[in-house]
């Protein structure tokens, strides 16, 4: 495969690192809001470029994508939880995750499409199982994520044959929002009782590979026990 230009959301820590890891032989820019914290992640590629911004302000997003003049794959995997039942949801809560896990996502893809028609390119959204199924404690979670995959699957059919879209649906990750996730249930935790962050990576790469005729518009990553 040629050498891509990959932008990778939330690629410092977890899902994203794995990512980052994953696809290193490419020109990387590695997104996040800790510009310190972003420097080091390059640090550890041969070709990577840092994009740092806040989610949460639409300015900063903006700027950002500025120095972003070609891209061929977008990977959307910045996100946040914020588990609650509905009774005890604030308003502030509700706001805050639509914000990160949504409306950021349209802005980033507002943006940067230009550059991702151009090299007839791939958007990868890394949303969950919890954007086809809802449980007790997830509703901000699971309604950002629902929202996340009428929004991707609303970019598909708009941009098909121009852009691929591929929707990315991991079951449990062991990573540090998976251990918030759990400890607000007062559960113990295992990592060994998650996906490892890695086997996620691998389905984005099965994505990326794709020849540009052809896109896997959605891959379930789940455990093989169950």
């Amino acid at each position: 495969m040629s050498e891509l230009r990959i932008l990778v959301t939330g690629g410092t820590r977890g899902i994203g690192a794995a990512i980052c890891r994953h696809l290193q032989s490419h020109q990387l820019y590695v997104g996040g809001r800790d510009r310190a914290a972003v420097e080091q992640a390059c640090s550890l590629y041969p070709k990577a470029a840092p994009f740092v911004c806040d989610l949460r302000d639409p300015a900063s997003i903006a700027q950002a994508c500025k120095q972003v003049e070609t891209l061929d794959v977008l990977v959307l995997n910045a996100g946040i939880a914020s588990p609650g039942n509905v009774s005890e949801l604030t308003h502030e809560q509700w706001q805050d995750i639509l914000t990160v896990n949504v409306v950021a996502q349209a802005d980033l893809l507002r943006h940067l499409l230009p550059q991702l028609r151009r090299s007839h390119g791939l958007v990868v959204a890394i949303n969950s199982g919890a954007g086809y199924r809802a449980s007790a404690g997830s509703a901000a979670y699971s309604a950002s994520k629902f929202a996340l995959r009428a929004l991707t699957d609303a970019l598909r059919e708009e941009e098909r044959g121009r852009v691929r879209v591929t929707s990315v649906h991991p079951g449990r990750v062991d990573t540090d929002m998976q251990r918030q996730i759990q400890a607000h249930h007062a559960r113990p935790y295992r990592g060994s009782d998650h996906l490892p962050a890695e086997a996620i990576a691998q389905a984005v790469a099965t994505a990326v590979q794709m020849p540009p005729q052809a896109v896997v518009e959605s891959i379930s990553v789940r455990p093989a026990a169950g």
